[in-house]
């Protein structure tokens, strides 16, 4: 039975487990600098930064969706962008990620969001084609943009011609 719940405090660990998993299996696991207390507090504290479904096989977790809120200045509407979806492998092929993404959908349907997007790595072939299948496109025409560390930090500082 596959059930598919909001994530609580009490799942912290968990959460933390499926981030390692994923990034290591999107080998960027020198990429992971948070820890279960950021999490926390970025998730269930005060002021809720994103939002975290957990699957569940016969009441195992097997699966975690983190996603947050946007905004689409042409629609006039927010969407849905969904950080991250993991599968633990041997639950993949039993209808898990695709239930997520359902959800997801109708989150954004019952939220009034004109959108759910998000990115895949261009080397994830068998991603890639379970999304378009599910009616996802790509939007190729799209550079992603970044700007992190020491180059936030420097950007920040920098001062502007309106004196702030």
């Amino acid at each position: 039975m596959l059930t598919i719940r909001e994530a609580t405090p009490e799942d912290i660990d968990l959460i933390h487990g499926f981030i390692l998993a994923l990034a290591d299996y999107e080998r960027l696991s020198h990429e992971v600098r948070t820890d279960k207390a950021v999490l926390a507090k970025h998730l269930f504290g005060p002021r809720p930064m994103a939002e975290v479904l957990i699957a569940e096989l016969d009441g195992a977790a097997v699966a975690f969706a983190l996603f947050f809120h946007n905004f689409s200045t042409f629609e006039g509407r927010p969407g849905i962008y969904l950080e991250d979806l993991f599968v633990a492998p041997e639950a993949r092929g039993q209808g898990v990620g695709k239930a997520l993404l359902v959800r997801l959908a109708q989150l954004a349907v019952e939220r009034d969001c004109a959108r759910l997007e998000w990115w895949v790595l261009d080397w994830n072939t068998p991603a890639i084609e379970f999304y378009t299948s599910l009616g996802a496109r790509p939007m190729d025409e799209w550079t992603v943009n970044r700007v992190d560390g020491d180059a936030l930090l420097a950007l920040a500082s920098q001062e502007t011609k309106h004196g702030g």
